[in-house]
């Protein structure tokens, strides 16, 4: 559901969406299948699967200090995609008071934190195939999510003006979560599955 900034949402249902149409902040209206309800919706889609892996993670917070670095990294990555869905459900041109931003510095953070939990990685040798504990495995399921909002977030940008800041964020955010992926495999010992070459086909 779409609300402008600081406005209280008193009723969930509307009906206003009942043929097929709904409205972007500013009043807007559009198909539900158009492009950028389609780009709000993936993310918002991603930002509920990050809340599926911090569900699951809150049962080692406070046990394992690597459980409470992910826990901190992943609701700034919550309320940061809320932002990101905003911005997306604003029809171009439009602006308001307080309305959320995406800045060069919240993609330097995504790179300070995979810079960070590299160093306790060891270099990539072959693919890895998704999977693991559950944690790692959400994590990604969480990264294909958000490549698809990326590449959605490609294609709304070459049909209206958008933000290009918002497409960098979502790059930035889908490696974070690769590497997430990665590092809570590691924290927790649980095995990565790397890719088997099949050159027989057998």
């Amino acid at each position: 559901m779409k609300k402008g900034v600081g406005m209280r949402i008193t009723k969930v249902y509307t009906k206003t969406g009942d043929k097929g149409k709904t409205r972007l902040a500013g009043g807007q209206q559009v198909w539900k299948d158009s492009v950028r309800v389609e780009a709000y919706g993936d993310v918002d889609e991603l930002n509920s699967t990050i809340g599926v892996v911090r569900a699951f993670n809150a049962e080692l917070v406070g046990i394992h200090p690597s459980a409470d670095r992910l826990e901190e990294e992943l609701r700034w990555m919550q309320n940061k995609l809320f932002d990101v869905g905003g911005l997306l459900a604003t029809a171009p041109g439009q602006t308001f008071k307080n309305m959320p931003t995406v800045a060069a510095r919240d993609v330097t953070r995504l790179e300070k934190l995979m810079d960070s939990c590299q160093k306790d990685l060891p270099p990539l040798k072959e693919f890895i195939l998704p999977g693991g504990g559950k944690i790692s495995s959400l994590l990604h399921q969480a990264r294909t999510i958000c490549r698809r909002a990326e590449r959605l977030c490609v294609r709304l940008g070459r049909e209206e003006r958008l933000d290009p800041a918002l497409v960098r964020f979502l790059n930035r955010l889908s490696d974070a979560l690769f590497v997430l992926a990665r590092w809570m495999a590691k924290q927790q010992r649980e095995p990565e599955f790397l890719w088997e070459r099949d050159p027989k086909g057998t």
